[in-house]
């Protein structure tokens, strides 16, 4: 148990208190939703110029709350306090009027316009929409060493760009207080690292930051404090150095951490998926035709989960594609079972028995403003129970979303809700019932618990485990490393659109595979070092699609 002097009374926080105000000060703050109370009495003080961790199961009510505290929601009751003045924000732009900026988890781009367009959206006063916002952009993106090229369009970019193109709109419009939503998800460990010495400079300059987070490791290492929140309110507020992994898991949840750890091997020698000398080319506007996919190969057998390390951008999300059906490769053959299904669309091969779980779960795997039941016929249009016939069988749909919402957890008032009323990793576990009631023959889980907190990720995990014991195979993309090396039976690099690496999950270390990922090693991985070095063959040490600054 943790010592009595860390615990809250109806959330009164501990923390010490400073000689000047604190950043942000949150007092009885209620937010209600039909059927749901989102927060309730929520108190929580940022002292300035520190990196404040909020942590808490999905629907905990985190976002909520940040929400409020950016102007996007008005609470019900309670009161704000930003610099020690009591404030009342109508929208966003008076809360960025006061300093605070917000980075969403999931991010609010136009796919359609540049990295500068974006970052100039709504604040063309601040430095016009010219060479000074250009050169700004460029002077706040090498400070902290974002590498972001202000003529990229957005929707050429891959998930950790779009997020540091987010991190750098904040930063544009001048924000004090920046608050942060899942930053380290799609990051490999030297990235994180190089996140973590960002924020620590951020506070240096007087900057403060507050940092939601699932990553508890992550947040011990970062946060100088942390306020914990379940079932909407406020429970603890600790400092890392009087709290344990463990200890924090108990406190969200009320349970131990659990580890996506898989001890026994269910892999047969019957092929499931073969990919062979799979090629794709690309246009880009400033480097004219690239290889996106560059004669890969792979094989994944019934009751093998493979994982797929890689920073984002070298080829993960174009190989997706192609085995789904979204995009047509250039070359090379896919073979399903014993079909080739190569050149079969996309609806042929769902019904061929691939499941899919996007890695972007709002752009494509949900429609945000249709309720529940409707998201789960989405992608199974004319399967059982969804449909008889040539028919849509509504009320077997329904009932099967009952279903699916009780067996995975799925926290919702009811099935008729919009799937944007949903906290994220309820969003996800709605996902993966949907894909798992199929009873797939391939299942391609691409970040499968990326923003889900400690229990979801258990439940998700646990289902993976199941169906692989029941044959299913699995292609597992995913950025949290402990995830990938725990769960698969074979591990592939891949680094510029080319599988570079392979490593026994039972023996390689996260910082080995890292190191792989961003192209210092190539070959069979062990333990330690690798035998050559991918990036000296061919002349860089790019850590995405197009490297360095041009990410």
């Amino acid at each position: 148990m943790l010592p009595t002097s860390h615990s809250l009374a109806r959330g009164e926080c501990t923390i010490n208190a400073s000689s000047s105000p604190p950043a942000v000060e949150l007092t009885g703050i209620t937010k209600r939703f039909p059927g749901v109370v989102a927060n309730h009495d929520i108190h929580m003080s940022v002292r300035k110029g520190t990196v404040h961790a909020i942590v808490g199961e999905n629907g905990a009510g985190k976002s909520t709350l940040m929400k409020i505290l950016y102007g996007m929601q008005k609470p019900d009751e309670g009161t704000i306090a930003v610099d020690g003045q009591e404030v009342a924000f109508s929208d966003p732009g008076d809360a960025i009027a006061r300093g605070i900026g917000m980075v969403h988890q999931h991010f609010m781009l136009a796919d359609n316009l540049t990295v500068a367009e974006n970052t100039v959206l709504g604040s063309e006063k601040l430095y016009g929409i010219g060479a000074k916002a250009r050169a700004r952009i460029r002077e706040i993106s090498e400070a902290y060493g974002l590498g972001i090229r202000p003529d990229a369009m957005v929707e050429d970019l891959g998930v950790a760009d779009r997020q540091r193109v987010e991190i750098l709109k904040v930063l544009y419009r001048g924000a004090r207080i920046l608050i942060l939503d899942e930053p380290t998800a799609v990051l490999v460990p030297q990235e994180v690292d190089a996140l973590f010495a960002n924020l620590r400079e951020l506070k240096a300059e007087g900057l403060t930051v507050i940092f939601i987070s699932h990553k508890l490791g992550e947040v011990l290492s970062v946060a100088d404090d942390i306020t914990v929140i379940r079932r909407g309110t406020t429970v603890a507020s600790v400092t890392p150095g009087d709290v344990t992994v463990k200890q924090l898991a108990e406190l969200m949840v009320g349970a131990e951490l659990p580890s996506p750890e898989t001890r026994e091997s269910t892999v047969t020698d019957t092929p499931m998926l073969r990919v062979n000398d799979l090629t794709l080319t690309g246009y880009d506007p400033v480097d004219g035709a690239r290889t996106i996919l560059d004669g890969v190969s792979l094989t994944i057998h019934k009751g093998e989960v493979l994982g797929l390390a890689g920073v984002e951008g070298n080829g993960q999300t174009e190989l997706i594609e192609a085995l789904v059906g979204m995009r047509q490769a250039d070359g090379g053959t896919i073979v399903l079972g014993e079909q080739d299904v190569t050149g079969w669309p996309t609806r042929r091969r769902r019904e061929g028995g691939v499941g899919y779980i996007p890695e972007d779960r709002h752009r494509h795997g949900l429609l945000l403003e249709s309720p529940l039941w409707e998201n789960r016929i989405l992608g199974h249009v004319t399967e059982p129970p969804n449909s008889k016939g040539p028919w849509l069988d509504i009320k077997a749909a329904r009932a099967d979303t009952e279903r699916i919402v009780a067996e995975y957890d799925v926290r919702t008032p009811g099935i008729d809700v919009t799937a944007a009323s949903l906290s994220g990793g309820n969003q996800q576990k709605l996902i993966v019932g949907r894909e798992m009631s199929h009873e797939p023959r391939l299942l391609i889980a691409a970040h499968p618990t990326r923003g889900v907190d400690v229990g979801a990720q258990a439940q998700i995990w646990d289902q993976i485990r199941t169906a692989r014991r029941a044959g299913l195979a699995v292609l597992l993309i995913s950025a949290d490393l402990d995830e990938l090396i725990g769960l698969s039976d074979t591990l592939r690099v891949m680094y510029r659109g080319r599988l570079v690496a392979e490593a026994d999950p039972a023996t390689i270390t996260p910082e080995a595979l890292g190191s792989a990922m961003t192209g210092a090693a190539s070959g069979r991985l062990d333990d330690g070092a690798a035998p050559e070095t991918a990036a000296a063959a061919d002349g860089t040490a790019a850590t995405g699609r197009d490297g360095g600054e041009d990410r």
